[in-house]
């Protein structure tokens, strides 16, 4: 393709923006409207993703071993304990250490007093543990509780189970959208460039008569419609990075234990998505249009 031909087709392409401004405009407009929906919502996915996996850095089980078993006889079952797959690690807690911390989350020894004798210490052994994956949560308890020496095994699962169900109901709306607001972005897309060709259809038309190939016709189309997803792709971009800046903060003040990633973390893919599906849609629309208009 020559230098000359490059300048034409862009100069083509952006008059036909500003020859039909309404419908650019509208274009545009709901590119950027689909793609901030669809942003929002994969948004929120990957915060709940990122929330999940500081859960399950942080969620711990707690395993207690049987009120008869000495301290060599625990870090047996201990040994066990790590041998189970979804076991990322464990920390034991002999039943002194535990006492000791009891006292002081109740801040107040003189409770305990007479309980420090071992014979006395109404607290078992117990194991910390921390999981791979908190969605096979169910299954490792029941590994776990299935141990000779385990008495018992204390989880938050009700919460774990209702993130998670969070996680996938967010995940298959966010695949919903996406696939509707791309169709519906390309047929905007696609109305525009049909105004645009029934306008000049006499110009295609001459064009056609003097030799001009469908390549060369087309160009100017399809570029019109890179232009029409760039602008809507960057429009949505900053609105969304200062909605979701002005979100960061609401979300923490309500909800403290639940706070958006950075968006400057996250940057480096949100821009890239946004690029690709504006010039996507943009430049499917056109091409499917302006094809079924040359087609003879």
């Amino acid at each position: 393709m020559r230098r000359y031909e490059v300048g034409y087709f862009f100069q083509e392409g952006v008059r036909g923006i500003f020859l039909h401004g309404f419908m650019s405009f509208a274009a545009v407009g709901v590119i950027a409207a689909c793609l901030l929906i669809m942003g929002s919502v994969s948004l929120l996915a990957v915060n709940i993703d990122i929330t999940i996996k500081e859960i399950q850095s942080q969620n711990e089980i707690l395993v207690i071993i049987e009120e008869s078993y000495s301290e060599a006889e625990a870090n047996s079952v201990g040994t066990r304990i790590s041998r189970i797959d979804n076991v990322a690690d464990r920390v034991f807690v002999s039943k002194d250490a535990a006492l000791e911390e009891f006292g002081r989350k109740l801040n107040n020894n003189f409770l305990l007093e007479g309980y420090e004798d071992e014979d006395m210490n109404p607290i078992r052994h117990r194991f910390v543990v921390q999981l791979r994956d908190v969605s096979q949560m169910r299954e490792t308890i029941r590994e776990l509780e299935d141990l000779t020496g385990v008495a018992a095994v204390n989880a938050e699962v009700g919460i774990t189970d209702f993130i998670l169900s969070i996680r996938s109901v967010v995940n298959a709306v966010s695949l919903s959208l996406i696939a509707m607001l791309l169709g519906v972005s390309v047929f905007i897309i696609s109305n525009t460039v049909k105004l645009a060709t029934f306008y000049r259809r006499e110009e295609i038309g001459i064009m056609r008569i003097v030799g001009a190939t469908n390549t060369f016709i087309r160009w100017p189309f399809v570029v019109e419609g890179f232009l029409l997803g760039l602008m809507g792709a960057l429009l949505a971009f900053f609105v969304q990075w200062t909605v979701y800046n002005y979100m960061s903060v609401r979300v923490t003040g309500v909800i403290p234990i639940f706070s958006l990633a950075p968006f400057g973390d996250i940057l480096i893919f949100v821009l890239p998505v946004f690029l690709l599906f504006g010039f996507v849609v943009g430049v499917l629309g056109s091409v499917l249009t302006i094809r079924r208009f040359l087609r003879v």
